[in-house]
């Protein structure tokens, strides 16, 4: 049975990662913090769990015991606002993070790391869709610490013979999602139309993503162990919706009455963003599953019944 060391397991698309790799049949391994994750993201009790830094020599215990033949690495400091206040913090989770994998990898003789990396490595551009022949020019320290990573991994490839695979996120979303990170909007305005709290949009709502559904993103971990060799990869949808839009898509799916209120745009956001997913289609033999609109009524039944469960709790 293939091992497999899952970085962040126990965060929002590490678990859905985790749990998915175990129900096709690999031996799974958490490593989590849980700075942002919790335990309790991983439903399935047969994927073994370790409190750990990646940034601690309590990474190298992990791999010496587990001695993982796969690394997905989903573990990172995933907050743009937050990259652009403590540049110290951000480079050190997901930069000298991924160096520590790297490095484990080496000495325990891991085949392969598949890294989730950003759209945020494109930067700001007029183009759409964004291609993977498109130059990088991050506009935060975030996008710039998740390319500074990828040249880590291609290097890793040149000296050392580890494989990788690279999957570009474009703005994922989903059940066990908290507010950090770009797609964390959506988990944002479902929360407070379940709370009835006013949602906030950053600037003019007229800016563009492009969501995708965790659980299509999770289907990608699972083909990019099967794909021979090494690659980078674009994983979206290839669409794309203002943020406007989107508030008043979801307030529509949760009958909410509210209305947003406009804060000024925050730093290092990019204006618009849409993500060419063609060649990842064909090399990794994957398509997303989900419209935004089922993938939007599946998460906010998560979070209503979330909140029914935390009220519960409340009246215990």
């Amino acid at each position: 049975m293939k091992r497999v060391l899952v970085t962040g397991g126990c965060g929002f698309i590490g678990s859905h990662m985790a749990e998915l790799l175990y129900q096709n049949g690999f031996e799974v391994k958490v490593i989590d913090n849980l700075s942002t994750g919790k335990i309790a993201n991983l439903e399935n009790r047969g994927i073994s769990f370790h409190y750990g830094d990646i940034v601690s020599e309590e990474l190298d215990k992990v791999f010496a015991e587990f001695k993982p033949h796969y690394v997905v690495h989903q573990a990172a400091q995933v907050s743009v606002a937050h990259s652009v206040t403590n540049f110290h913090h951000d480079a050190n989770v997901n930069i000298q993070g991924t160096i520590n994998i790297i490095n484990a990898c080496k000495k325990h003789g891991a085949e392969k790391i598949i890294f989730a990396s950003s759209a945020a490595v494109y930067g700001n551009t007029n183009v759409t869709p964004i291609t993977l022949t498109h130059p990088t020019s991050p506009a935060s320290p975030y996008g710039l610490s998740k390319f500074t990573s990828e040249e880590y991994l291609k290097l890793a490839k040149q000296l050392y013979d580890i494989d990788y695979v690279i999957l570009r996120y474009s703005n994922v979303y989903g059940p066990r999602q908290n507010s950090q990170g770009e797609g964390g909007v959506i988990s944002i305005f479902f929360d407070r139309f379940v709370t009835n709290q006013q949602p906030i949009i950053y600037g003019s709502g007229r800016q563009t993503r492009d969501f995708i559904y965790v659980e299509d993103v999770s289907q990608t971990c699972l083909q990019a162990i099967q794909y021979e060799g090494c690659g980078t990869f674009n994983i979206s949808n290839n669409s794309s919706i203002s943020i406007n839009e989107l508030f008043f898509t979801m307030k529509s799916i949760s009958g909410s009455h509210l209305t947003p209120a406009y804060h000024s745009v925050r730093e290092g956001d990019i204006a618009d963003s849409r993500l060419c997913n063609k060649e990842s289609i064909k090399a990794l033999k994957w398509s997303p599953a989900f419209t935004l609109e089922k993938g939007l009524a599946k998460t906010y039944d998560y979070y209503h019944e979330t909140l029914a469960q935390r009220f519960a709790k409340t009246m215990e």
